[in-house]
Protein backbone atom coordinates (compact mmCIF):
# COMPACT_ATOMS: atom_id res chain seq x y z
CA UNK A 1 0.00 0.00 0.00
CA UNK A 2 1.04 3.58 -0.63
CA UNK A 3 3.38 5.44 1.66
CA UNK A 4 2.34 8.92 0.54
CA UNK A 5 -1.04 8.39 -1.06
CA UNK A 6 -2.98 10.47 1.48
CA UNK A 7 -0.64 13.42 1.06
CA UNK A 8 -1.35 13.29 -2.67
CA UNK A 9 -5.09 13.19 -2.01
CA UNK A 10 -4.91 16.07 0.47
CA UNK A 11 -2.86 18.24 -1.86
CA UNK A 12 -5.28 17.54 -4.72
CA UNK A 13 -8.24 18.45 -2.52
CA UNK A 14 -6.70 21.71 -1.35
CA UNK A 15 -5.75 22.63 -4.90
CA UNK A 16 -9.30 22.15 -6.05
CA UNK A 17 -10.62 24.14 -3.10
CA UNK A 18 -8.35 27.03 -4.00
CA UNK A 19 -9.22 26.78 -7.65
CA UNK A 20 -12.98 26.64 -7.19
CA UNK A 21 -13.19 30.10 -5.61
CA UNK A 22 -14.06 31.46 -8.97
CA UNK A 23 -17.20 32.71 -10.64
CA UNK A 24 -16.58 30.34 -13.54
CA UNK A 25 -19.03 27.58 -12.52
CA UNK A 26 -21.86 30.12 -12.20
CA UNK A 27 -21.64 31.10 -15.87
CA UNK A 28 -23.39 27.98 -17.06
CA UNK A 29 -26.75 26.43 -16.13
CA UNK A 30 -26.40 23.29 -14.04
CA UNK A 31 -28.67 20.48 -12.96
CA UNK A 32 -30.32 20.13 -9.55
CA UNK A 33 -27.92 17.33 -8.68
CA UNK A 34 -25.00 19.61 -9.46
CA UNK A 35 -26.51 22.39 -7.36
CA UNK A 36 -26.80 19.97 -4.45
CA UNK A 37 -23.18 18.92 -4.92
CA UNK A 38 -22.02 22.53 -4.89
CA UNK A 39 -23.99 23.33 -1.76
CA UNK A 40 -22.28 20.41 -0.02
CA UNK A 41 -18.76 20.85 -1.37
CA UNK A 42 -18.23 24.33 -2.77
CA UNK A 43 -20.04 26.71 -0.46
CA UNK A 44 -17.13 27.46 1.83
CA UNK A 45 -17.07 30.90 3.51
CA UNK A 46 -14.69 32.21 0.86
CA UNK A 47 -16.58 30.75 -2.05
CA UNK A 48 -19.90 32.05 -0.69
CA UNK A 49 -18.64 35.60 -0.87
CA UNK A 50 -17.61 34.97 -4.46
CA UNK A 51 -20.96 33.37 -5.25
CA UNK A 52 -22.75 36.51 -4.10
CA UNK A 53 -20.88 38.42 -6.75
CA UNK A 54 -21.57 35.73 -9.31
CA UNK A 55 -25.27 35.47 -8.51
CA UNK A 56 -25.88 38.77 -10.26
CA UNK A 57 -24.56 37.30 -13.51
CA UNK A 58 -26.96 35.48 -15.80
CA UNK A 59 -25.71 32.51 -17.78
CA UNK A 60 -25.05 33.27 -21.44
CA UNK A 61 -27.29 31.59 -23.96
CA UNK A 62 -25.74 28.62 -25.68
CA UNK A 63 -24.32 29.20 -29.11
CA UNK A 64 -24.32 33.00 -28.79
CA UNK A 65 -21.41 35.34 -29.26
CA UNK A 66 -21.54 36.09 -25.54
CA UNK A 67 -20.89 32.45 -24.64
CA UNK A 68 -18.06 32.20 -27.14
CA UNK A 69 -16.56 35.38 -25.71
CA UNK A 70 -16.66 33.88 -22.23
CA UNK A 71 -15.00 30.70 -23.48
CA UNK A 72 -12.35 32.72 -25.30
CA UNK A 73 -11.56 34.64 -22.12
CA UNK A 74 -11.12 31.31 -20.33
CA UNK A 75 -8.69 30.19 -22.99
CA UNK A 76 -6.71 33.39 -22.67
CA UNK A 77 -6.56 32.89 -18.91
CA UNK A 78 -5.23 29.35 -19.40
CA UNK A 79 -8.19 27.73 -17.64
CA UNK A 80 -9.39 25.74 -20.62
CA UNK A 81 -6.10 24.85 -22.21
CA UNK A 82 -6.54 22.56 -25.16
CA UNK A 83 -10.20 23.45 -25.68
CA UNK A 84 -9.84 24.98 -29.14
CA UNK A 85 -11.81 22.15 -30.69
CA UNK A 86 -14.72 22.85 -28.34
CA UNK A 87 -14.95 26.48 -29.44
CA UNK A 88 -15.56 25.47 -33.00
CA UNK A 89 -18.87 23.98 -31.95
CA UNK A 90 -21.09 26.17 -29.80
CA UNK A 91 -23.16 23.16 -28.70
CA UNK A 92 -20.19 21.01 -27.69
CA UNK A 93 -20.90 18.89 -24.57
CA UNK A 94 -19.51 20.00 -21.24
CA UNK A 95 -15.96 18.71 -20.79
CA UNK A 96 -15.02 18.47 -17.08
CA UNK A 97 -11.32 18.37 -17.95
CA UNK A 98 -11.48 21.92 -19.30
CA UNK A 99 -13.03 23.33 -16.13
CA UNK A 100 -10.64 21.91 -13.55
CA UNK A 101 -8.80 24.86 -12.08
CA UNK A 102 -5.53 23.47 -10.73
CA UNK A 103 -2.79 25.46 -9.06
CA UNK A 104 -0.05 22.89 -9.67
CA UNK A 105 -1.23 20.29 -12.20
CA UNK A 106 0.97 17.26 -12.70
CA UNK A 107 2.45 16.16 -16.01
CA UNK A 108 2.11 12.64 -17.37
CA UNK A 109 5.59 11.73 -16.16
CA UNK A 110 4.95 13.12 -12.67
CA UNK A 111 1.66 11.21 -12.45
CA UNK A 112 3.42 8.00 -13.49
CA UNK A 113 6.04 8.53 -10.78
CA UNK A 114 3.34 9.19 -8.16
CA UNK A 115 1.54 5.97 -9.13
CA UNK A 116 4.73 3.92 -8.89
CA UNK A 117 5.79 5.60 -5.66
CA UNK A 118 2.38 4.99 -4.12
CA UNK A 119 2.61 1.24 -4.76
CA UNK A 120 5.71 0.63 -2.67
CA UNK A 121 4.93 -0.11 0.96
CA UNK A 122 3.81 -2.89 3.26
CA UNK A 123 1.74 -4.45 0.48
CA UNK A 124 4.63 -5.43 -1.75
CA UNK A 125 6.55 -6.76 1.27
CA UNK A 126 3.61 -9.12 1.98
CA UNK A 127 3.47 -10.60 -1.55
CA UNK A 128 5.83 -13.55 -0.81
CA UNK A 129 3.43 -14.64 1.95
CA UNK A 130 0.54 -14.28 -0.50
CA UNK A 131 2.36 -16.66 -2.87
CA UNK A 132 2.83 -19.04 0.06
CA UNK A 133 -0.98 -19.20 0.35
CA UNK A 134 -1.64 -19.58 -3.38
CA UNK A 135 1.37 -21.51 -4.62
CA UNK A 136 3.94 -20.38 -7.18
CA UNK A 137 2.02 -20.94 -10.45
CA UNK A 138 -1.38 -19.92 -9.13
CA UNK A 139 0.21 -16.93 -7.44
CA UNK A 140 1.76 -15.68 -10.68
CA UNK A 141 -1.39 -16.05 -12.75
CA UNK A 142 -3.56 -14.86 -9.86
CA UNK A 143 -1.53 -11.67 -9.41
CA UNK A 144 -1.76 -10.90 -13.13
CA UNK A 145 -5.51 -11.62 -13.17
CA UNK A 146 -6.31 -9.56 -10.07
CA UNK A 147 -4.04 -6.75 -11.24
CA UNK A 148 -5.74 -6.69 -14.65
CA UNK A 149 -9.18 -6.78 -13.04
CA UNK A 150 -8.34 -3.95 -10.65
CA UNK A 151 -6.93 -1.90 -13.52
CA UNK A 152 -10.06 -2.41 -15.59
CA UNK A 153 -12.42 -1.54 -12.71
CA UNK A 154 -10.53 1.65 -11.95
CA UNK A 155 -10.74 2.59 -15.64
CA UNK A 156 -14.49 2.04 -15.37
CA UNK A 157 -14.66 4.24 -12.27
CA UNK A 158 -12.74 7.10 -13.90
CA UNK A 159 -14.80 6.86 -17.09
CA UNK A 160 -18.12 6.87 -15.22
CA UNK A 161 -16.99 9.78 -13.07
CA UNK A 162 -16.25 11.73 -16.25
CA UNK A 163 -19.69 10.98 -17.71
CA UNK A 164 -21.49 12.04 -14.55
CA UNK A 165 -19.44 15.24 -14.28
CA UNK A 166 -20.26 16.01 -17.90
CA UNK A 167 -23.97 15.50 -17.28
CA UNK A 168 -23.96 17.59 -14.09
CA UNK A 169 -21.66 20.26 -15.54
CA UNK A 170 -19.18 20.14 -12.68
CA UNK A 171 -15.41 19.59 -12.97
CA UNK A 172 -14.94 16.77 -10.48
CA UNK A 173 -16.84 14.30 -8.29
CA UNK A 174 -15.59 12.47 -5.22
CA UNK A 175 -15.92 8.70 -5.04
CA UNK A 176 -18.84 8.80 -2.54
CA UNK A 177 -20.71 11.36 -4.64
CA UNK A 178 -20.05 9.34 -7.81
CA UNK A 179 -21.84 6.32 -6.35
CA UNK A 180 -24.66 8.46 -4.96
CA UNK A 181 -25.35 10.27 -8.25
CA UNK A 182 -25.04 7.01 -10.22
CA UNK A 183 -27.69 5.36 -8.04
CA UNK A 184 -29.93 8.42 -8.35
CA UNK A 185 -29.80 8.10 -12.13
CA UNK A 186 -29.81 4.31 -12.20
CA UNK A 187 -32.64 1.77 -12.34
CA UNK A 188 -35.66 2.71 -10.19
CA UNK A 189 -35.29 -0.33 -7.92
CA UNK A 190 -31.82 0.89 -6.82
CA UNK A 191 -32.60 4.56 -6.24
CA UNK A 192 -33.71 4.01 -2.66
CA UNK A 193 -30.06 3.29 -1.79
CA UNK A 194 -28.73 6.61 -3.15
CA UNK A 195 -28.98 8.57 0.14
CA UNK A 196 -26.91 5.90 1.89
CA UNK A 197 -24.27 5.54 -0.82
CA UNK A 198 -21.86 8.23 0.34
CA UNK A 199 -22.04 6.96 3.93
CA UNK A 200 -21.33 3.41 2.73
CA UNK A 201 -18.26 4.50 0.78
CA UNK A 202 -17.08 6.59 3.73
CA UNK A 203 -17.51 3.58 6.02
CA UNK A 204 -15.32 1.36 3.86
CA UNK A 205 -12.72 4.12 3.43
CA UNK A 206 -12.57 4.68 7.20
CA UNK A 207 -12.29 0.97 7.98
CA UNK A 208 -9.69 0.44 5.28
CA UNK A 209 -7.48 3.35 6.38
CA UNK A 210 -7.72 2.34 10.03
CA UNK A 211 -6.79 -1.17 8.94
CA UNK A 212 -3.69 0.18 7.22
CA UNK A 213 -2.78 1.98 10.44
CA UNK A 214 -3.16 -1.31 12.36
CA UNK A 215 -0.85 -2.99 9.86
CA UNK A 216 1.66 -0.16 10.28
CA UNK A 217 1.74 -0.51 14.07
CA UNK A 218 2.34 -4.27 13.88
CA UNK A 219 4.93 -3.82 11.13
CA UNK A 220 6.98 -1.18 12.93
CA UNK A 221 6.84 -2.98 16.28
CA UNK A 222 7.81 -6.35 14.74
CA UNK A 223 10.82 -4.98 12.86
CA UNK A 224 12.07 -2.91 15.80
CA UNK A 225 11.77 -5.92 18.10
CA UNK A 226 13.87 -8.07 15.76
CA UNK A 227 16.65 -5.47 15.70
CA UNK A 228 16.66 -4.90 19.47
CA UNK A 229 16.60 -8.63 20.24
CA UNK A 230 19.95 -8.98 18.47
CA UNK A 231 21.68 -6.69 20.98
CA UNK A 232 19.55 -7.09 24.11
CA UNK A 233 18.57 -10.43 25.57
CA UNK A 234 14.96 -9.76 26.29
CA UNK A 235 11.74 -11.74 26.41
CA UNK A 236 9.54 -8.67 26.03
CA UNK A 237 6.31 -9.40 24.19
CA UNK A 238 5.66 -7.63 20.90
CA UNK A 239 2.80 -5.70 22.51
CA UNK A 240 5.22 -3.77 24.73
CA UNK A 241 6.91 -2.40 21.64
CA UNK A 242 3.50 -1.32 20.36
CA UNK A 243 2.85 0.43 23.66
CA UNK A 244 6.13 2.31 23.29
CA UNK A 245 4.89 3.58 19.91
CA UNK A 246 1.53 4.79 21.20
CA UNK A 247 2.44 8.23 22.54
CA UNK A 248 4.66 9.18 19.55
CA UNK A 249 1.87 8.12 17.18
CA UNK A 250 -0.71 10.21 19.06
CA UNK A 251 1.54 13.27 18.97
CA UNK A 252 2.33 12.69 15.29
CA UNK A 253 -1.38 12.50 14.52
CA UNK A 254 -1.93 15.90 16.14
CA UNK A 255 -0.24 17.53 13.14
CA UNK A 256 -3.18 19.12 11.34
CA UNK A 257 -1.27 20.71 8.47
CA UNK A 258 0.02 18.04 6.11
CA UNK A 259 2.46 20.49 4.56
CA UNK A 260 4.54 20.12 7.72
CA UNK A 261 4.86 16.41 6.99
CA UNK A 262 5.72 16.81 3.31
CA UNK A 263 9.53 16.84 3.82
CA UNK A 264 9.29 13.77 6.06
CA UNK A 265 7.13 12.04 3.44
CA UNK A 266 9.87 12.62 0.88
CA UNK A 267 12.40 11.05 3.25
CA UNK A 268 10.02 8.11 3.81
CA UNK A 269 9.74 7.52 0.07
CA UNK A 270 13.52 7.58 -0.32
CA UNK A 271 13.97 5.11 2.54
CA UNK A 272 11.36 2.83 1.00
CA UNK A 273 13.03 2.76 -2.41
CA UNK A 274 16.46 2.06 -0.89
CA UNK A 275 15.04 -0.52 1.51
CA UNK A 276 13.24 -2.39 -1.27
CA UNK A 277 16.42 -2.49 -3.31
CA UNK A 278 18.30 -3.99 -0.36
CA UNK A 279 15.55 -6.56 0.19
CA UNK A 280 15.96 -7.70 -3.41
CA UNK A 281 19.72 -7.86 -2.83
CA UNK A 282 19.20 -10.33 0.05
CA UNK A 283 16.76 -12.37 -2.04
CA UNK A 284 19.18 -12.81 -4.95
CA UNK A 285 22.52 -12.59 -3.10
CA UNK A 286 23.05 -16.33 -2.72
CA UNK A 287 20.83 -17.44 -5.57
CA UNK A 288 17.35 -18.94 -5.51
CA UNK A 289 16.73 -22.57 -4.54
CA UNK A 290 14.91 -25.04 -6.79
CA UNK A 291 11.22 -25.86 -6.90
CA UNK A 292 11.49 -29.13 -4.95
CA UNK A 293 9.94 -27.89 -1.70
CA UNK A 294 7.74 -25.15 -3.17
CA UNK A 295 4.01 -25.51 -3.76
CA UNK A 296 2.92 -24.79 -7.33
CA UNK A 297 -0.75 -24.59 -6.33
CA UNK A 298 -1.80 -23.80 -2.77
CA UNK A 299 -4.70 -25.09 -0.73
CA UNK A 300 -8.28 -24.01 -1.38
CA UNK A 301 -8.38 -22.32 2.02
CA UNK A 302 -5.32 -20.24 1.17
CA UNK A 303 -6.71 -18.78 -2.07
CA UNK A 304 -9.09 -16.25 -0.42
CA UNK A 305 -6.24 -15.12 1.83
CA UNK A 306 -4.10 -14.67 -1.28
CA UNK A 307 -6.84 -12.59 -2.95
CA UNK A 308 -7.22 -10.38 0.13
CA UNK A 309 -3.47 -9.78 0.41
CA UNK A 310 -3.11 -9.04 -3.31
CA UNK A 311 -6.04 -6.61 -3.28
CA UNK A 312 -4.53 -4.88 -0.26
CA UNK A 313 -1.23 -4.53 -2.09
CA UNK A 314 -2.52 -3.43 -5.50
CA UNK A 315 -5.55 -1.25 -4.85
CA UNK A 316 -5.38 2.48 -4.23
CA UNK A 317 -8.77 3.89 -5.24
CA UNK A 318 -8.44 7.28 -3.59
CA UNK A 319 -5.00 7.85 -5.06
CA UNK A 320 -6.10 6.97 -8.59
CA UNK A 321 -8.98 9.45 -8.64
CA UNK A 322 -6.93 12.18 -7.00
CA UNK A 323 -4.06 11.82 -9.46
CA UNK A 324 -6.36 11.75 -12.49
CA UNK A 325 -8.20 14.84 -11.22
CA UNK A 326 -4.92 16.70 -10.79
CA UNK A 327 -3.39 15.95 -14.20
CA UNK A 328 -2.54 18.69 -16.66
CA UNK A 329 -3.71 16.41 -19.48
CA UNK A 330 -6.21 14.01 -17.88
CA UNK A 331 -7.14 12.56 -21.28
CA UNK A 332 -3.70 10.87 -21.24
CA UNK A 333 -4.60 8.93 -18.08
CA UNK A 334 -6.70 6.27 -19.82
CA UNK A 335 -6.26 4.40 -23.05
CA UNK A 336 -4.34 1.22 -23.86
CA UNK A 337 -1.00 3.02 -23.65
CA UNK A 338 -2.11 5.66 -21.14
CA UNK A 339 -0.35 6.65 -17.95
CA UNK A 340 -2.44 4.36 -15.76
CA UNK A 341 -1.85 1.24 -17.86
CA UNK A 342 1.87 1.96 -18.01
CA UNK A 343 2.04 2.27 -14.21
CA UNK A 344 -0.10 -0.79 -13.50
CA UNK A 345 1.93 -2.93 -15.93
CA UNK A 346 5.10 -2.07 -14.02
CA UNK A 347 3.41 -2.48 -10.62
CA UNK A 348 1.86 -5.89 -11.40
CA UNK A 349 5.16 -7.15 -12.84
CA UNK A 350 7.04 -5.89 -9.78
CA UNK A 351 4.58 -7.43 -7.33
CA UNK A 352 4.53 -10.77 -9.16
CA UNK A 353 8.34 -10.81 -9.31
CA UNK A 354 8.86 -9.94 -5.63
CA UNK A 355 6.16 -12.41 -4.57
CA UNK A 356 7.52 -15.29 -6.65
CA UNK A 357 11.20 -14.72 -5.83
CA UNK A 358 10.50 -14.12 -2.15
CA UNK A 359 8.52 -17.36 -1.90
CA UNK A 360 11.19 -19.28 -3.83
CA UNK A 361 13.82 -17.93 -1.42
CA UNK A 362 12.12 -18.63 1.91
CA UNK A 363 9.41 -21.19 1.08
CA UNK A 364 7.13 -22.22 3.92
CA UNK A 365 9.16 -20.10 6.35
CA UNK A 366 8.17 -16.83 4.67
CA UNK A 367 6.55 -14.36 7.07
CA UNK A 368 3.91 -11.66 6.81
CA UNK A 369 6.57 -9.18 5.73
CA UNK A 370 9.67 -10.36 3.89
CA UNK A 371 11.79 -8.00 6.03
CA UNK A 372 11.18 -10.36 8.95
CA UNK A 373 12.96 -13.12 6.99
CA UNK A 374 16.17 -11.16 6.58
CA UNK A 375 19.11 -12.48 8.66
CA UNK A 376 19.10 -10.84 12.08
CA UNK A 377 22.88 -11.01 12.48
CA UNK A 378 23.48 -8.91 9.35
CA UNK A 379 23.99 -5.21 10.07
CA UNK A 380 22.73 -4.37 6.58
CA UNK A 381 19.53 -6.34 7.22
CA UNK A 382 19.07 -4.49 10.50
CA UNK A 383 19.46 -1.20 8.61
CA UNK A 384 16.75 -2.30 6.16
CA UNK A 385 14.35 -3.03 9.00
CA UNK A 386 15.06 0.32 10.65
CA UNK A 387 14.62 2.17 7.35
CA UNK A 388 11.26 0.57 6.66
CA UNK A 389 10.15 1.09 10.26
CA UNK A 390 10.99 4.78 10.12
CA UNK A 391 9.30 5.21 6.73
CA UNK A 392 6.12 3.43 7.85
CA UNK A 393 6.07 5.34 11.15
CA UNK A 394 6.15 8.69 9.32
CA UNK A 395 3.44 7.55 6.93
CA UNK A 396 1.09 6.61 9.77
CA UNK A 397 -0.05 10.23 10.12
CA UNK A 398 -0.73 10.48 6.38
CA UNK A 399 -2.86 7.32 6.43
CA UNK A 400 -4.73 8.34 9.57
CA UNK A 401 -5.52 11.72 7.97
CA UNK A 402 -8.20 10.08 5.83
CA UNK A 403 -10.54 8.82 8.60
CA UNK A 404 -9.95 12.04 10.53
CA UNK A 405 -10.89 14.09 7.48
CA UNK A 406 -14.01 12.02 6.71
CA UNK A 407 -15.31 11.83 10.27
CA UNK A 408 -14.57 15.44 11.21
CA UNK A 409 -15.55 17.25 8.01
CA UNK A 410 -18.56 15.12 7.07
CA UNK A 411 -20.10 14.33 10.43
CA UNK A 412 -18.74 16.50 13.26
CA UNK A 413 -17.47 19.83 11.92
CA UNK A 414 -20.90 21.37 11.32
CA UNK A 415 -21.87 20.54 14.90
CA UNK A 416 -18.71 21.58 16.73
CA UNK A 417 -17.04 24.10 14.40
CA UNK A 418 -18.26 27.09 16.42
CA UNK A 419 -17.83 25.36 19.76
CA UNK A 420 -15.45 27.09 22.16
CA UNK A 421 -13.45 23.86 22.49
CA UNK A 422 -13.58 22.86 18.83
CA UNK A 423 -9.83 22.23 18.65
CA UNK A 424 -9.85 20.01 21.75
CA UNK A 425 -12.74 18.00 20.33
CA UNK A 426 -10.89 17.48 17.06
CA UNK A 427 -7.74 16.41 18.90
CA UNK A 428 -9.90 14.06 20.96
CA UNK A 429 -11.19 12.46 17.74
CA UNK A 430 -7.63 12.06 16.49
CA UNK A 431 -6.60 10.47 19.79
CA UNK A 432 -9.51 8.02 19.74
CA UNK A 433 -8.67 6.88 16.22
CA UNK A 434 -5.06 6.19 17.17
CA UNK A 435 -6.21 4.32 20.27
CA UNK A 436 -8.61 2.26 18.13
CA UNK A 437 -5.82 1.14 15.81
CA UNK A 438 -3.56 0.48 18.79
CA UNK A 439 -6.12 -1.72 20.57
CA UNK A 440 -6.79 -3.75 17.41
CA UNK A 441 -3.07 -4.21 16.78
CA UNK A 442 -2.45 -5.30 20.38
CA UNK A 443 -5.41 -7.69 20.28
CA UNK A 444 -4.21 -9.41 17.09
CA UNK A 445 -0.48 -8.79 16.47
CA UNK A 446 -0.48 -10.81 13.23
CA UNK A 447 0.59 -8.75 10.24
CA UNK A 448 -0.55 -11.19 7.55
CA UNK A 449 -4.04 -11.56 9.06
CA UNK A 450 -4.67 -7.81 9.12
CA UNK A 451 -3.52 -7.45 5.53
CA UNK A 452 -5.76 -10.21 4.17
CA UNK A 453 -8.72 -9.15 6.32
CA UNK A 454 -8.82 -5.50 5.27
CA UNK A 455 -7.92 -6.32 1.69
CA UNK A 456 -10.83 -8.75 1.38
CA UNK A 457 -13.30 -6.66 3.38
CA UNK A 458 -12.71 -3.17 2.00
CA UNK A 459 -10.96 -3.39 -1.34
CA UNK A 460 -13.25 -6.06 -2.75
CA UNK A 461 -16.00 -3.48 -2.31
CA UNK A 462 -14.15 -0.25 -3.12
CA UNK A 463 -12.04 -1.55 -5.99
CA UNK A 464 -14.32 -4.10 -7.68
CA UNK A 465 -17.91 -4.17 -6.46
CA UNK A 466 -18.80 -0.46 -6.51
CA UNK A 467 -17.20 0.38 -9.89
CA UNK A 468 -19.22 -2.43 -11.51
CA UNK A 469 -22.39 -1.17 -9.83
CA UNK A 470 -21.67 2.42 -10.88
CA UNK A 471 -21.20 1.43 -14.53
CA UNK A 472 -24.49 -0.49 -14.60
CA UNK A 473 -26.31 2.53 -13.19
CA UNK A 474 -24.63 5.07 -15.47
CA UNK A 475 -25.13 3.06 -18.67
CA UNK A 476 -28.57 1.57 -18.12
CA UNK A 477 -30.42 4.46 -19.85
CA UNK A 478 -28.37 3.84 -23.00
CA UNK A 479 -29.57 0.23 -23.30
CA UNK A 480 -26.02 -1.11 -23.54
CA UNK A 481 -27.03 -4.69 -24.20
CA UNK A 482 -26.54 -7.95 -22.29
CA UNK A 483 -22.73 -8.07 -22.52
CA UNK A 484 -22.16 -5.07 -20.23
CA UNK A 485 -24.69 -6.32 -17.68
CA UNK A 486 -23.20 -9.82 -17.74
CA UNK A 487 -19.65 -8.51 -17.39
CA UNK A 488 -20.48 -6.17 -14.51
CA UNK A 489 -22.62 -8.80 -12.84
CA UNK A 490 -19.74 -11.30 -12.93
CA UNK A 491 -17.38 -8.71 -11.43
CA UNK A 492 -19.99 -7.85 -8.80
CA UNK A 493 -20.47 -11.52 -7.85
CA UNK A 494 -16.71 -12.21 -7.81
CA UNK A 495 -16.11 -9.23 -5.51
CA UNK A 496 -18.89 -10.27 -3.14
CA UNK A 497 -17.57 -13.84 -2.98
CA UNK A 498 -14.05 -12.54 -2.32
CA UNK A 499 -15.41 -10.20 0.35
CA UNK A 500 -17.50 -12.77 2.18
CA UNK A 501 -15.16 -15.77 1.98
CA UNK A 502 -11.94 -13.76 2.42
CA UNK A 503 -13.30 -11.84 5.39
CA UNK A 504 -14.75 -14.93 7.07
CA UNK A 505 -11.54 -16.96 6.67
CA UNK A 506 -9.41 -14.06 7.93
CA UNK A 507 -11.68 -13.68 10.97
CA UNK A 508 -11.52 -17.44 11.53
CA UNK A 509 -7.71 -17.29 11.51
CA UNK A 510 -7.82 -14.34 13.91
CA UNK A 511 -10.05 -16.27 16.30
CA UNK A 512 -7.72 -19.25 15.98
CA UNK A 513 -4.76 -17.02 16.87
CA UNK A 514 -6.35 -16.30 20.25
CA UNK A 515 -6.36 -20.02 20.99
CA UNK A 516 -2.65 -20.41 20.28
CA UNK A 517 -0.35 -20.40 23.35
Amino acid sequence: MALCDRSVVAVELKQYQRGRRSCLPQLYPISKAAQLWRRQHVNTPTSQSNNKKCSKMSPPEKGTEKEQAVQMSLLEAGVAEGANDSLQNGNAPYNPHLHRQLVHPTTNKETLIHLLKGSLGTGILAMPFAFHNAGLILGLFGTIFIGSLCTYCLHVLVRCQYKLCSQMKIPVLSYPMTLQVALEQGPPFLRWAAPFASHLINFFLIVYQLGICCVYIVFVASNIKEVIDVYVESSLDLRWYMLALLLPLILLNYVRNLKLLAPFSTVANLLTFVGLGLVLYFVFAEGLPGLEDRKLVGSVQGIPLFIGTTLFALEAVGVILALENNMKKPASFGGYTGVFNQAMSIIVALYAGVGACGYLKYGADVKGSITLNLPNESVLAQAVKIMFSLAIFITYALQCYVPVDIIWNNYLKSKYEKHSKSLLIELGVRTMLVLTTFVLAVAVPRLELFISLFGALCLSALGLCFPALIEMCVEWRNSPGPFLYLKDLLIFIFSLVALVIGTSLSLKEIVHSFQEP
